[in-house]
């Protein structure tokens, strides 16, 4: 008989929290009780799921008790709040902040690319930055094929990489610019910037705040999870986020210098024998690659305009899309769960966890 668990999701009105619900049904995840959890603000909502309406309860320190599994996508203060206290409770919490990705003893985990490193955890995991995920989904069998030296990204993220209020925002806007009125600016580059720009019909080449010698957190986000998620603490990696009028659905322009030579044709067979990965890229038909539109509702990766980049020996030049909602956060952190849940049903889980 298959063992049911007791899942709670913290931060279940938000975009990402609703995605959670929504793909925990879709897979068929096997939990006997869901726990809805969010701010005090939101505690009394009413969600209806899989034909069960659920009542939203505050998220305190004692809402985890008798839960498996609790998935967080809340603020990163209180991930660092209540994460320990759910794990504490015996809760396995995969946390979609950025509270716990860099910490030594926090796997920071996309399946498909260091699957092991999620049986190392001791109570938290965490899901990476949306970016990252499907930057090192397109690394990883690049870098085993025949090695990086050096990686230059330049990202295109869709506005619901801000929540629910940025999209909002942006409709406002696009309405606002066609009437000929100008629209409210409050939530790009983020929420309490001392400037802030209209994303309609613009490019704004920042997410989120400011760190050190002229990037943005986004921008660190990438170089060092990547980092640690591949196993590779000295690779050469820089990138530039820009946030773009889209609704939903982050690509990336990927620039990879190679240790070894890799041809475009072998690389897309590399890339398409990867799980998690469509290659939507044929030089007989140089239209075909992937947009946000397209894959906006898909759990996998999409890579195209793979081409020779003839200004370094062996490099190349790749288009990676995603949904940043689902793969980037919702159904990666769902994946971790199964994981776990995989390796307990073959009896060595309690072991290789905590």
């Amino acid at each position: 008989m298959t063992r049911k668990y007791q899942v709670a999701v913290v931060g279940a009105t938000g975009m990402v929290g609703q995605k959670m619900i929504e793909v925990l049904l879709e897979r068929n995840f096997p939990f006997a009780g869901l726990k809805l959890l969010a701010s005090a603000r939101s505690a009394a909502q009413k969600i209806k799921a899989g034909g069960v309406e659920y009542k939203v309860e505050e998220a305190t320190a004692r809402s985890f008790e008798g839960v498996d599994f609790a998935f967080f996508s809340v603020g990163e203060a209180i991930s660092k709040e209540l994460a320990p206290d759910a794990a504490r409770r015996g809760a396995v919490v995969i946390d979609n902040s950025n509270a716990f990705r860099m910490d030594e003893g926090v796997p920071l985990v996309v399946p498909e690319v260091n699957p092991d490193a999620v049986f190392d955890h001791r109570g938290i995991i965490a899901n990476p930055n949306c970016s990252t995920i499907q930057m090192v989904l397109a690394l990883k069998p690049l870098h085993d094929a025949a090695g990086l030296k050096r990686v230059v990204a330049a990202t295109y993220q869709a506005v619901s990489g801000a929540g629910k209020e940025a999209v909002d925002e942006l409709e406002e806007q696009c309405r606002a610019y066609l009437a000929g009125q100008e629209g409210p600016a409050e939530r790009i580059p983020h929420y309490g910037a001392p400037r802030c720009y209209q994303l309609a019909f613009n490019a704004v080449p920042q997410i989120d705040v400011f760190v050190e010698d002229g990037y943005c957190k986004e921008e660190t986000k990438m170089v060092h999870e990547s980092r640690k998620i591949m196993g590779l603490p000295d690779l050469a990696l820089t990138a530039t986020t820009v946030r773009i009028p889209v609704a939903n659905g982050h690509a990336i322009a990927l620039n990879v210098e190679l240790d070894r030579a890799l041809a475009p044709e072998e690389a897309r067979q590399v890339l398409a024998a990867t799980p998690g990965v469509i290659v939507m890229d044929d030089p007989a038909d140089p239209y075909l690659y992937p947009t946000p539109l397209q894959v906006s509702g898909r759990d996998e990766i999409f890579i195209g305009r793979i081409r020779p980049d003839h200004t370094v020996p062996h490099g190349l030049n790749l288009w990676v899309v995603a949904d940043n909602i689902r793969k980037g956060a919702a159904t990666n952190s769902i994946q971790i769960a199964e994981l776990l849940i995989e390796s307990m049903s073959q009896g060595d889980g309690e072991s290789r966890g905590r």
